[in-house]
């Protein structure tokens, strides 16, 4: 039987303590990746102080409009600095800034996914180049521009789609319709949705460009469909993305000003009926009153401001939180 001569294993090396890594590192470490991280990181701690010294400054001077109101801030259906002492509520513009938002985001975010998905796996190459550059343009436009074409096109025919609404819809009383001009809520957020489609469109469509391709050949191998290799392949990898564009669009249908401004009939009042004239948005009140608002009425903005302010970094922590949780799910870590 033959034996083997057992020899004792060598002494394992000793290895290196973290500080003594983290001196090495930093020895080695050239000067150019020394000053390339001394600006990433001063970078990052100017934006947290400048966010910082806008969230002060907004509840600083918020604080003194709300300590002058004689109305409930939150809850009242007026908006009148000039008396004495003032009244003011938040009411109707929290209102509107949610429900045209909301409105924009279900009728952009659908279309804007199929655009994506056209562009990215059924338009031939010499149909999307040219519809995706159309599409980055329309991102580019002004928001007055958007707001002139609401007025002067989308407005005068909006009367057919209400009317429509009123017939089949109307008992909702949601959609009911009483022959008013159409500047309503409804109009709003037709308008939004056709402001942020370029914007979730685009995103989207380079998520779905990223997908990796052997996913899509795997599921082809299995025998899937066009549509069963995007169902299991494109949109999980691509959800996470499009999470994110989707809220990339919310972000600007809430902050949107001139071309609210231009389409709505801005009333304090809340109208059961999304088709009704009437409601408000932070921003539009904002825009509209800025001018001739007195030193009170300015504060009284700026306290709106920082409500609105408040709600859009409460939506960006939902949709960090969202792909957070969907990370795994999304295939990027594949």
């Amino acid at each position: 039987m033959d034996t083997t001569q057992i020899t004792d294993a060598p002494p394992p090396t000793p290895q290196p303590t973290e500080a003594e890594q983290k001196r090495a590192a930093r020895g080695a470490t050239r000067p150019g990746d020394r000053i390339f991280l001394g600006l990433s990181r001063g970078s990052g701690i100017l934006l947290l102080v400048i966010m910082a010294a806008i969230a002060a400054f907004l509840a600083w001077r918020a604080s003194l409009a709300i300590s002058k109101d004689d109305a409930n801030f939150f809850t009242a259906f007026e908006w009148n600095t000039q008396l004495v002492p003032p009244k003011f509520g938040i009411a109707v513009l929290a209102f509107g800034t949610i429900v045209s938002s909301i409105i924009a985001m279900v009728i952009a975010v659908p279309i804007a996914v199929a655009i994506a998905l056209f562009l990215t796996h059924y338009a031939p190459r010499r149909l999307s180049g040219p519809i995706a550059y159309v599409i980055d343009l329309l991102a580019a436009v002004p928001s007055i521009v958007y707001g002139l074409w609401g007025a002067l096109i989308l407005v005068p025919h909006m009367n057919g789609l209400y009317g429509w609404l009123n017939d089949y819809l109307g008992w909702t009383g949601i959609f009911s319709w009483q022959q008013g001009a159409p500047r309503s809520m409804l109009t709003v957020g037709i308008l939004l949705a056709i402001m942020i489609l370029p914007i979730i469109t685009n995103v989207s469509r380079e998520v779905f460009r990223q997908v990796p391709q052997m996913h899509e050949e795997a599921a082809l191998a299995l025998g899937a469909t066009r549509w069963e290799v995007i169902r299991m392949a494109v949109i999980p990898f691509g959800r996470s993305g499009v999470i994110s564009a989707s809220m990339l669009g919310l972000g600007r249908a809430l902050g949107e000003t001139m071309a609210v401004a231009t389409v709505l009939s801005p009333s304090f009042d809340i109208q059961a009926s999304l088709l009704d004239p009437g409601g408000g948005t932070f921003a539009q009140n904002i825009a509209s009153k800025f001018g001739e608002a007195s030193e009170t009425g300015r504060d009284a903005l700026i306290a709106s401001g920082l409500v609105l302010f408040v709600i859009t970094l409460l939506v960006n922590g939902a949709a960090r939180m969202i792909i957070a949780r969907r990370k795994e799910y999304s295939g990027a870590n594949a």
